[in-house]
């Protein structure tokens, strides 16, 4: 299976590093902004065609499908255009900035038919993949799921500290992660939903600090904190409450309630969400089935953002 990729910023290249340690696909595109930017990453990943534009990418007869890790606002637009085109989609999370581009991704996908999915990662990485299983099993429960999602991010920089010509978003981006992780980790639909934000920063025009709370309709709760403003310690922690246990997720990492460490290594053929994650997009694609994550799946996160930011 032959990919374009497109955005070779800090998360493309997390993309390019797990789609060369999986037998069968190969990169043969890469686009960003500039040849400036994306010429040194095709030749330090030996790709052969690489653009300024995603047109130029899409124009490739041997291109199948393209993942999308550029910028949130483009991703709609994009990802429309990718099925249009005729190729299935990865679309980084989040899907979109706003309910009515989510919603058009989710009408491209029914008129064409090809797989569109989009990277809600946690539904892949192992120790969360752990607790699932635990859920499918019956033999846990959430009652509550206690999650920090902390950073500190008061200019525009990317993973690798470099600079972003973008503005991120605690609502659309970084609590779509937990918001999703929440919906699939139950199984249950979200009955109440309530946010609180802290001021905009006057530069970035976003909110640097949020708390939000939900509730499924067997009454297992959300709390949800997350900041640009935490100088330290920086990432997501995740406190699964339940009826039999209790389980700390700091990434890979997975620990009891009492900081017990559990093996996750044999959860899955990999510990990195990400390739796990293209892996599952390349297998559903193969199969001709809906993967884990298709956007059909994660619609009901873009209407609970919507439901929060009108909140605001």
């Amino acid at each position: 299976m032959k990919f374009a990729l497109a955005g070779a910023g800090a998360f493309g290249r997390k993309h390019l590093d797990a789609i060369a340690r999986i037998d069968g696909a190969e990169v043969v595109s890469v686009i960003d902004r500039s040849a400036e930017v994306t010429e040194p990453v095709a030749r330090d990943y030996d790709i052969a065609h690489w653009g300024t534009t995603l047109d130029e990418s899409l124009a490739l007869d041997d291109v199948d499908a393209v993942i999308l890790a550029t910028p949130t606002q483009m991703h709609a637009a994009q990802a429309v255009a990718c099925m249009e085109a005729g190729k299935h989609v990865l679309v980084e999370i989040p899907l979109a900035d706003s309910l009515a581009d989510a919603e058009a991704v989710a009408q491209a996908q029914r008129r064409t038919g090809l797989t569109a999915m989009v990277g809600h990662v946690r539904r892949f990485n192992p120790s969360h993949q752990w607790v699932h299983n635990k859920i499918t099993a019956g033999e846990f429960n959430i009652q509550q799921m206690d999650v920090q999602t902390y950073f500190f991010r008061r200019t525009n920089t990317n993973a690798l500290g470099e600079p972003r010509t973008w503005t991120d978003h605690l609502l659309w981006h970084h609590a779509a992660h937990t918001i999703d992780l929440f919906s699939y980790q139950t199984g249950e639909e979200v009955v109440s939903a309530n946010v609180l934000a802290g001021p905009d920063h006057p530069e970035l025009g976003i909110a640097m600090d949020m708390s939000i709370q939900m509730k499924t309709v067997s009454g297992a709760i959300l709390t949800l904190s997350l900041s640009f403003n935490n100088d330290g310690p920086l990432g997501t922690f995740f406190r699964y409450i339940g009826d039999t246990g209790t389980y700390v997720a700091r990434y890979d990492n997975l620990t009891d309630g009492r900081d017990e460490a559990i093996d996750v290594s044999q959860v899955d053929v990999s510990m990195d969400g990400i390739e796990l994650e293209d892996r599952e997009f390349i297998a559903a694609i193969n199969e001709g089935r809906e993967p884990n994550g298709s956007v059909l799946q994660v619609m009901s996160c873009y209407r609970l953002l919507h439901q929060l930011e009108q909140q605001l």
